[in-house]
């Protein structure tokens, strides 16, 4: 009897502890293991998706990137439903971008544009993942331009798919930039073999670059180097319709009299200074 009273007594006890905590506004206990809670205002009330979102993008907006991503991820895990995710999902893209983290930023463009190929603000995705290339590529040409072929490739339906984006102009602008680096990186190629006397190579170099990209900077130096090529290859009828193609469109060119030199005097010329040689 008296371990039965004991055992009354002490459930007593616990409860109206319990009952006092909660009375005194004791925090409640701690979740679960493995579960987060849900965004909650300051007052401890659940926030809404859009208060939820709109609380991701101001720390975002301030720099505070580690809160803006634990912020929007709650977002897009807890109001999966709410069109506030799908946002949420796509500024957490944002985030790494700001922080420079292009490799980061580039996986989470990819996933979105996967996940939601009808997403009416692609264009800005497809930009901006084309951005996370063209940020990482070198400015020398010489240097490996792997990033800046890849950041060719994103874009180079751009105009097509997305004919009145408003980032149209700052693709096209980043395209021609990224376009004359990667023809200058032959042309560098090219130089190096025609320093050694490798023709065949120099031909091999510069015939796909004019090809692919005629509109190049440096196009006339490279016409002429091919047709130096040829020329020192057995093939000087083609050099000789280079030379008059190039008195034709540029006829006070360094680089067409440099041409001239080369096909009247087989022996060679050196290039002119005054056309860039530069990387």
């Amino acid at each position: 009897m008296r371990t039965f009273f004991s055992v009354v007594v002490a459930a007593a006890l616990l409860t109206f502890s319990g009952s006092a905590r909660a009375a005194a506004g004791a925090p409640a206990s701690p979740p679960a293991p493995g579960r987060t809670e849900a965004p909650r205002a300051d007052k401890g009330t659940t926030m809404s998706a859009e208060a939820a979102y709109a609380l991701g993008m101001r720390y975002l907006e301030r720099g505070y990137y580690t809160k803006a991503l634990e912020q929007l991820n709650r977002v897009r895990t807890y109001y999966r439903d709410d069109p506030h995710a799908l946002k949420a999902e796509l500024a957490i893209a944002d985030v790494h971008f700001r922080k420079n983290e292009f490799d980061a930023a580039r996986m989470a463009y990819e996933d979105f544009a996967r996940a939601h190929p009808r997403y009416p603000g692609m264009d800005e995705v497809v930009y901006k993942l084309g951005l996370t290339w063209a940020r990482k590529a070198p400015t020398v040409a010489a240097r490996d331009q792997t990033n800046t072929v890849q950041a060719v490739k994103v874009w180079s339906t751009f105009e097509s798919r997305f004919p009145n984006s408003e980032h149209l102009p700052e693709v096209k602008a980043a395209l021609t930039k990224a376009n004359a680096r990667l023809a200058r990186k032959e042309l560098v190629i090219a130089r190096f073999y025609a320093k050694r006397g490798a023709w065949g190579s120099v031909v091999g170099r510069l015939e796909p670059m004019l090809r692919t990209y005629p509109d190049s900077p440096d196009a006339q130096e490279a016409q002429a180097r091919l047709a130096e090529g040829w020329s020192r290859t057995d093939r000087r009828d083609l050099a000789e319709g280079m030379l008059t193609r190039m008195r034709s469109d540029a006829p006070t060119s360094a680089w067409t009299r440099y041409l001239e030199k080369v096909l009247g005097t087989p022996a060679g010329a050196s290039a002119p200074e005054s056309a860039g040689t530069g990387n």
